[in-house]
Order: C-alpha cells, then sequence, then structure tokens
C-alpha cells in the first residue's frame, strides 16, 4: 500500500494471491492499530502511514495504556489499605461477611480448612520478601494438598524474592508442581482469595502476626479479585527477567523512581520495596548518572521529561 496507494482490495488480492475477504480482514486490523488512515486526497480511500511513524505511535499506546494501569493499581492498592483498616478496627469479633481470625494459629487453621474447601483456585498477594522457614513449610504443605486436587494456584511475590534462597527455592517448588508465581517491584497488603467467594486480609497491614479477617461479602471479593489480575498483568513470571520499558526502565526502577518522587528517603524507599538501603541507594545512584542528573530532585525532573513518571 506505501507502493501502491492507489490499489483497492481488489488490486491487493490479486497481487498477493489472497482471498479479499482476507485482505478486508488485514486491513480492519491495521486500521485498528492505526497504521492505516484515512486519505485526505482520495476520500474514501485508506492510505498507509510510514512503518517509523505507525510503530512508534503504537508503542506510545502500549506505554500509555501500561501506566494507566500502572495508576489504577496505584488507587487500588489505597483503597484497600483503607478497607484493611476499616475490617481491622471493627470491634465485633465477627459479622456475617466479615470474621475476625486473632492470632497466627487461627489463620493457619483457616488456611488448613480452605485447602480442604477450595473448589477451582487460590489467588495470593506475598509481599515482605523473604518469608520464613516455618512459614515456607506451612505453605508447602497447604499448596501441595490444591495441587494435589488439581486446584489453580497462582502466586505473585516481591522482586527481592529472587535474591533469598529458601523463598525463591519455594517458588521454583510452587511452579514445577503447576501453580504459576509471579513477582512484581511491589504489592498491596498480603491477601489469600479463595475462588471467587472468600478473602483473607490482615488485621494489620503492617503485622501479619496479629491475625486476620476473613470476608465473604460479595462486592469487595470481586474488588480485590480485579486488583490481583490486574497486578498480575504487570508481574514478572519466575524464570524471566525483570521486563524492561520501552525506554530501557525496569519495573523496580520505575517503582523507586515513583516511591523517590513522594519524597521518601532512600532508606524508607527500600522498606517499602523490601531491599537492602544500599541496593536502593545503587539503583538511585545509577538512575541519576543514566539520567545526567546531580541531585535526587534534578533526576525526578528529567524521569518526568522523559515520560518515566
Amino acid at each position: 500500500m506505501r507502493a501502491q496507494p492507489e490499489w483497492g482490495v481488489a488490486q491487493l488480492a490479486e497481487h498477493l494471491g489472497t482471498p479479499a475477504e482476507a485482505i478486508r480482514a488485514a486491513l480492519d486490523a491495521l486500521f485498528e492499530l492505526r497504521l492505516l488512515r484515512e486519505s485526505f486526497e482520495r476520500p474514501g480511500m485508506l492510505r498507509a502511514v510510514s512503518p517509523q511513524a505507525g510503530l512508534q505511535a503504537l508503542l506510545d499506546r502500549q506505554r500509555d495504556d501500561l501506566l494507566e494501569q500502572q495508576k489504577r493499581i496505584i488507587e487500588q492498592q489505597s483503597a484497600l489499605g483503607h478497607l484493611v483498616g476499616r475490617l481491622s478496627s471493627s470491634e465485633e469479633e465477627s459479622a456475617p461477611d466479615a470474621e475476625q481470625l486473632i492470632g497466627l494459629d487461627a489463620v493457619q487453621e483457616r488456611l488448613e480448612r480452605l485447602a480442604e474447601e477450595t473448589r477451582q483456585q487460590i489467588l495470593t498477594f506475598m509481599p515482605g520478601g523473604a518469608q520464613s522457614e516455618a512459614a515456607l513449610a506451612a505453605a508447602r504443605r497447604n499448596d501441595a494438598r490444591l495441587l494435589a486436587r488439581g486446584i489453580r494456584v497462582r502466586t505473585i511475590g516481591l522482586d527481592s524474592v529472587r535474591e533469598d534462597g529458601p523463598t525463591l527455592a519455594y517458588a521454583r517448588w510452587l511452579s514445577g508442581h503447576g501453580a504459576e508465581y509471579r513477582t512484581a517491584a511491589s504489592l498491596p497488603p498480603r491477601m489469600i482469595l479463595v475462588d471467587d467467594h472468600a478473602a483473607l486480609v490482615p488485621l494489620d497491614p503492617k503485622s501479619s502476626r496479629r491475625g486476620a479477617v476473613y470476608v465473604t461479602r460479595p462486592g469487595v471479593v470481586a474488588a480485590l479479585h480485579a486488583l490481583f489480575d490486574q497486578v498480575w498483568q504487570l508481574s514478572t513470571p519466575l524464570g524471566a527477567d525483570s521486563r524492561p520499558e520501552a525506554d530501557g526502565l525496569s519495573e523496580t526502577e520505575g517503582e523507586l523512581l515513583r516511591l523517590a518522587g513522594e519524597g521518601l528517603t532512600d532508606e524508607a524507599v527500600a522498606a517499602r520495596m523490601h531491599i537492602s538501603p544500599r541496593t536502593a541507594r545503587r539503583t538511585m545512584a545509577g538512575l541519576m548518572e543514566r539520567l545526567g542528573a546531580r541531585s535526587r530532585f534534578e533526576a525526578g525532573l528529567k524521569a518526568a521529561q522523559r515520560g518515566w513518571l
């Protein structure tokens, strides 16, 4: 079409030896991708844009879609934090759609029961980075029972677990037994979703040892499912390197820039992302070098100019 702009469907089909229906379907797909546009000179005809301009526009759309997804996830993380706080502050020990489980033993007993009652899938946010041996052993026992029954298991941990031997071994064990495991630079509070009817969220997002709230309210569970699905799409499968953006910025670097842009110190960023302060400082120093910035403030400005924030 670039070489023969005057050709219509019939000429294209004849030249390519392809049925006209397939040509029309291809034209529709190219038009959806904005690689074809209406001609100003020949009304009713389509013109092919230059490959460079068309593909750049396509990449820009994908970047904008990704940024919009990330924005929605951040908003839903905030909403989830408020939800957990409201549930945790409830004075009632139990309610028709929210039951408090006080202490780790009560939570573990409920998880063991759920391992027998689940019918379809278990979805888990696993923040906190490296896990204790006791927690990993308990999780492995419950997961083994679920997987033996053919239950789908999907888990999202932090990128930092890739640096912790025991937690990484657990993640690989899950993947090797048919479960799915991904990682992200940051996560909402810990959460376990059971089929499509229940969720476990911590009583205190800052300390899972206090216990959990078992939620069955349909609207809340549906919203948590939507949040999980969005974070899942943006997470990195185990065994894959962190996915760089089109401009070469990794997920971890992007999250670090975002948190630093909120005014957090390297130590506070490290605590939020569950990485060491040394790693946070090294990553920030590398970003400042790439941006040609002499201060964190200047780095923030230049990152925003590049569309990184």
